[in-house]
């Protein structure tokens, strides 16, 4: 991985390479049409709630070795009766110098809580124009996130900021789990992110507490079965996946075995970390291999000379079908930082700063 990358991508999926520099469609414009992309999100997004840790975050993330998003939190984060203030202060961090990258957002409280609105007043009154985006946590319903939705939408308006905010929703109830289809079609929605712990402990002790860690997360049937819901539920409405958090703050490698667990095995593109030292284990799980890449790479500059044709390739049959899956496999790649070959390097010219 280079010492320094770009920040992390916006929420827009690349666009390609011009066809004033190849003469032929992009893959982009070749393999999707009109159909909405996924976001480019960063592989990992990293939750603070103080001050030093929010702060320490964006320092982090400016130094830009590694592509992830911070989020930062006014749910866990406020102390009971400081929510104003903890909310001010994320406003501040977000709105300052120290978020060099803006890829910085927030999550608010829950809407059973009386500090949620003043947390969107806050936070898109004084920083709205320089959000990332802002997530809802316990939503019970797609009803809920409409309201959220709204909510945020009417405080664009009257800031008059000219930006739609990217919202994400986080799956940790039995009714999200549920409506979740509903929920990943509301639009401006980029993300939904599965909470282990909230959904297990939602169980009344019926899920043992050793599902809210490995290997019981992945294993348990309910827990299973509610992943797999949530990304089959994002990923039909172009929306990313993210994968909730793993406990352990000092095992790097079982962070990367929960990172890749929930990539190869549930389909999940983004994760969260609650500590810096989980970030890079996150990052090099949910990214591609240098073999993935290069294959990929190989098969897309033959198809964009081919036209887009079916072809031969190794000894294998290519179409638009395996095309859309190489041409995913390179958007990860760059959404994480990866080093691309010089043929798809100009893919992504376009959506660069």
């Amino acid at each position: 991985m280079p010492d320094r990358l770009p920040c992390p991508p916006a929420h827009r999926a690349p666009e390609g390479s011009s066809p004033a520099r190849s003469g032929r469609l992009a893959p982009q414009a070749a393999l999707y049409g009109r159909d909405r992309p996924l976001p480019a999100l960063a592989p990992c997004v990293h939750y603070a709630g103080s001050e030093r840790f929010i702060a320490k975050a964006l320092a982090l993330q400016g130094e830009r070795r590694l592509n992830f998003d911070v989020a930062a939190d006014c749910e866990d984060g406020a102390p009971v009766g400081g929510e104003r203030e903890h909310a001010r202060m994320i406003a501040r961090l977000i709105a300052g110098d120290g978020n060099r990258c803006d890829r910085a957002g927030a999550r608010i409280h829950d809407l059973s809580h009386p500090a949620w609105r003043d947390d969107l007043e806050i936070l898109v009154g004084e920083c709205g124009d320089r959000l990332a985006f802002l997530t809802l946590p316990k939503a019970e319903s797609a009803d809920d996130v409409l309201r959220f939705a709204d909510a945020v939408a009417l405080g664009v308006a009257r800031r008059g900021l000219g930006r739609e905010i990217p919202l994400a929703v986080m799956i940790e109830t039995h009714g999200a789990v549920h409506d979740a289809w509903r929920i990943a079609a509301v639009p401006g929605l980029v993300s939904l992110d599965f909470g282990t712990l909230d959904f297990v402990s939602a169980h009344h002790g019926a899920i043992p507490a050793a599902a809210m860690e490995s290997p019981g997360q992945f294993d348990h049937p309910l827990l299973r079965r509610a992943k797999c819901e949530t990304a089959a539920a994002a990923l039909a409405h172009a929306v990313v996946p993210a994968h909730g958090v793993t406990r352990a703050l000092d095992d790097p490698q079982a962070v990367f075995e929960d990172a890749r667990r929930a990539r190869q095995e549930f389909g999940f593109l983004r994760m969260w970390s609650i500590h810096p030292s989980q970030i890079e284990p996150i990052v090099r799980a949910m990214q591609p291999s240098p073999a993935e890449i290069s294959e990929a790479a190989a098969v897309l500059a033959a198809a964009q000379a081919a036209d887009w044709a079916p072809l031969a390739a190794a000894g294998k049959l290519h179409d638009r079908g395996s095309y859309r899956y190489f041409w995913s496999v390179l958007q990860r790649a760059h959404a994480a930082g990866s080093a691309l070959p010089e043929s798809a390097a100009g893919y992504f010219d376009a959506t660069h700063d």
